[in-house]
């Protein structure tokens, strides 16, 4: 094999169950029978799609449908999905059993071999996508062969029993992966933040920072976190790194010692350089970061000291940054009518993504709800308060919204849009509009999940974009 030799002797004669039948279970099912591993894979579903997925794994992989919960007997080992929650029947039963259950990011770990790429992780509670890709820019800019993989992209396994001879991978994991994958070790890693989200599966706070941690352990170079989140400061001070490894902290304003920063509208470095206590190495400019909001130039500081700890150039640093557009419903801006910007960020789906984005702008009209997953809204709602110019509430949970800004935003005009029709959206951005003024910003950054109303944040996103397209042409739409 190009590049290194795949572990094969870990897996081959085991039978290993795998959870899940998506995309993460196929490519670890393939990938272990590839190997020589027995694999049953279970999943609670059934039907048409699932049967159509199931045959196409062949004759070497089991599948069992329906039935989720019972362990299969003799079981070695157990993979899971990311999503499949730690209280799970299954994995009861494989505890029970003394049998342990590993994820998907694990696996691909374990069968790296020898001369394999090292890995750059990314994890916190946002951010992590828009930073891994960057990161994927700045290294590609340095001539260095990479991927973006893990919780974005082709899965992990995938990549890893590829023939491509990669130089070093960038690595974005969840939570959930973090959780079922005890052996990662990064040559260095960083946490952007840190909210509440996902308590539900973790069960508390302190697990789901727990599980951010682990990103940290074993880390060879370089620790990267955020000087304005002490949590994630603590999370690096509580790893068991190797010698040796530096604590790099990323800040907004003027970097400290050992630290990357924002100096005049310059992103500069004063971790990686020569004699750092009088010395700074200009990266790039704020205008380089695709869009320049606040939160977007965190993360290019937590790319590019990640990029540094691995020895890129500055001047890749700058290149890489320059070559980066963001992916579709991150802060897109769709179109100006009348004066009026409207901007799409379907994918803040928690209140920390969204005070990020209304941060970003100094007169809002705010189209916001869905999901709410559990969230409380008054701390984003005291935060933003002063920018809001009115807001449009759509969607499951949109009362809880509604409360928080009768509380703690009492003089902003709030319509309570009560349909979740395919034309909400369309009357939500046309409700929007009659609330804004010139200078103003549209800005759907709904806090909440999409599943009410929409397949994913992607098509909420479409909608949005299409009801503006929809305003500005002057056309309305049947209801």
């Amino acid at each position: 094999m190009a590049g290194h030799q795949v572990t094969t002797s870990e897996f081959n004669g085991k039978h290993i169950t795998v959870a899940g039948l998506g995309v993460s279970g196929v490519s670890a099912a393939r990938a272990l029978a590839g190997l020589g591993a027995r694999v049953t894979v279970v999943d609670g579903g059934d039907g048409p799609a699932l049967r159509e997925r199931a045959a196409g794994l062949g004759d070497d992989v089991t599948v069992r449908l329906g039935d989720a919960a019972t362990l299969p007997e003799g079981t070695d080992l157990v993979v899971t999905s990311p999503g499949w929650r730690p209280d799970s029947p299954l994995f009861a039963a494989a505890a029970a059993a003394g049998v342990d259950v590993v994820g998907d990011v694990e696996i691909a770990w374990r069968i790296r071999g020898e001369g394999a790429p090292p890995w750059l992780a990314v994890t916190g509670t946002n951010g992590k996508t828009t930073t891994v890709q960057m990161l994927a820019s700045i290294l590609e800019a340095a001539g260095l062969r990479t991927a973006a993989v893990g919780n974005i992209g082709t899965p992990i396994i995938d990549v890893v029993l590829s023939q491509e001879p990669y130089d070093v991978l960038a690595v974005e994991l969840s939570s959930y992966q973090l959780h079922w994958a005890p052996s990662v070790r990064a040559h260095s890693a960083a946490v952007l933040n840190l909210a509440p989200d996902h308590l539900d599966w973790h069960g508390s706070m302190a697990a789901y920072a727990a599980d951010k941690g682990r990103v940290y352990e074993g880390n060879r170079v370089a620790c990267v976190y955020n000087t304005a989140d002490a949590r994630t400061e603590q999370l690096v001070r509580d790893a068991d790194v190797e010698e040796g490894c530096r604590a790099i902290g990323f800040t907004l304003g003027a970097p400290g010692l050992s630290e990357v920063g924002v100096v005049d509208g310059i992103l500069v470095d004063r971790a990686f350089v020569a004699d750092r206590q009088r010395n700074a190495q200009e990266l790039a400019e704020v205008s380089d970061v695709h869009p320049p909001a606040p939160h977007n130039i965190a993360n290019a500081l937590a790319a590019a000291a990640l990029a540094r700890a691995f020895g890129v150039d500055p001047k890749a640093v700058r290149d890489g940054l320059r070559a980066f557009r963001p992916d579709a419903h991150r802060i897109a801006h769709v179109a100006d009518v009348d004066g009026v910007a409207y901007v799409d960020d379907s994918k803040a789906t928690n209140t920390h993504a969204a005070e990020a984005s209304l941060a970003s702008y100094e007169s809002i009209v705010w189209i916001a709800g869905g999901l709410a997953k559990g969230a409380t809204f008054d701390e984003l709602v005291t935060r933003s308060a002063k920018r809001l110019r009115g807001a449009v509430l759509i969607g499951a949970d949109r009362a809880l919204i509604k409360e928080a800004l009768a509380r703690h935003a009492p003089d902003v005009p709030v319509v309570d849009l009560d349909r979740t029709d395919t034309g909400a959206m369309a009357e939500a951005v046309r409700r929007a509009a009659a609330l804004a003024g010139e200078g103003d910003t549209v800005l759907m950054a709904p806090a909440c999940a999409s599943m009410d109303m929409f397949t994913n944040y992607g098509e909420r996103g479409e909608a949005f974009a299409a009801a503006v397209r929809e305003l500005a042409s002057g056309r309305t739409t049947e209801e």
